[in-house]
């Protein structure tokens, strides 16, 4: 049995704002970059063939949930620039065949952890990540498929990207959409270039920096979203509204990370860490959930809605996320230009 992990943040959601499409921007090389304060890593074309080798089912099971440095997320200031003008990317409907597979239904409430049963978008877009440190140990996280130029991008959390305390970025990296019981429905997408903002690491793992992204590779032709649809996502978007997050946590009562998992509340700022300004829902998912998607404006009979940020930490019984600023923007656009 996995074991289960510490808790993840929720994300929050936006609900005003211009509608647009992703603004076009050069891909980041494999450095820092100074204008953005972001850093990308390339992933060779040998390098994914080997991540598609690496992962077996028997190591799919073997692998442990991933938890959040909770040492790492505190900081005397915040760790924000001000707010930009709102940006909201809308979903895209999953193609037939994906769609045919999760019939939408109507999920129900949750302020704890329950199995989502309504189906629809997010049963698709919602994946376990898995990956592997340079010390040969293996974890697990949670993904969401975001609307973007290239079509090939998720959103997840930092820590399931690069290690804070030393800057390694994490290795064979893959994401599986519908990820359920150690299936794979839609295939098994390789990650080509893994984007975190530079910040996450030069502070330490800032919680407040905890959000990344990952751009991927095809399957059999096939982009990530054109194959399974992808959730809305918005920046610099209200908060305090009433959100949903989806992940695979790692408890007994989670389904030892077999099975996506929904919590849902009304959001109100972290008040317990010293210049925190992260967003947080009274519901905790455990190991395994980190990276998940916080969604707003999520319609429970279709599974739709915008991401506005990612599962992150957690403090006794709430669940928190970063906010999705001018730095994730920024950060999103050379993903989805990559």
């Amino acid at each position: 049995m996995r074991r289960a992990a510490t808790l993840f943040s929720t994300l929050a959601l936006a609900a005003t704002g211009c509608m647009l499409g992703t603004a076009h921007a050069a891909p980041a090389g494999t450095s820092a970059a100074a204008a953005t304060g972001s850093h990308s890593t390339s992933v060779s074309a040998a390098d994914q063939q080997a991540a598609l080798r690496f992962w077996t089912p028997e190591r799919l099971r073997g692998a442990r949930e991933m938890t959040a440095p909770a040492s790492r997320t505190t900081t005397a200031t915040p760790a924000t620039a001000a707010p930009g003008a709102p940006v909201v990317v809308p979903p895209l409907a999953a193609p037939a065949s994906a769609a045919a597979a999760s019939t939408p239904g109507v999920g129900t409430f949750a302020s704890s952890p329950t199995a989502w049963t309504g189906g629809g978008l997010i049963s698709t877009t919602v994946g376990k990540v898995f990956f592997q440190r340079a010390d040969g140990g293996t974890f697990a996280c949670s993904a969401t498929v975001a609307n973007s130029d290239n079509k090939s991008v998720v959103l997840t959390a930092g820590h399931c990207v690069v290690d804070a305390g030393t800057g390694e970025v994490y290795r064979n990296w893959v994401f599986i959409p519908g990820y359920a019981n150690g299936n794979r429905p839609f295939g098994t997408f390789t990650a080509t270039r893994l984007f975190n903002v530079a910040q996450y690491v030069s502070t330490g793992g800032n919680a407040n920096w905890d959000f990344a992204f990952a751009a991927l590779g095809q399957v059999n032709g096939r982009s990530v979203a054109n194959t399974v649809g992808a959730e809305g996502i918005a920046f610099n978007s209200a908060t305090g509204r009433h959100t949903h997050s989806f992940g695979y946590g790692g408890s007994d009562a989670e389904g030892n990370g077999e099975r996506l998992n929904h919590c849902e509340g009304d959001e109100f700022p972290d008040a317990g860490r010293a210049g925190s300004t992260m967003w947080g829902i009274d519901c905790v998912q455990s190991g395994g959930s980190s990276g998940g998607g916080f969604l707003a404006d999520f319609d429970t009979s279709t599974g739709g809605g915008s991401l506005v940020g990612n599962i992150s930490v957690s403090a006794g019984s709430n669940e928190y996320h970063p906010t999705l600023g001018n730095e994730a923007l920024d950060l999103y656009r050379q993903a989805g230009a990559a």
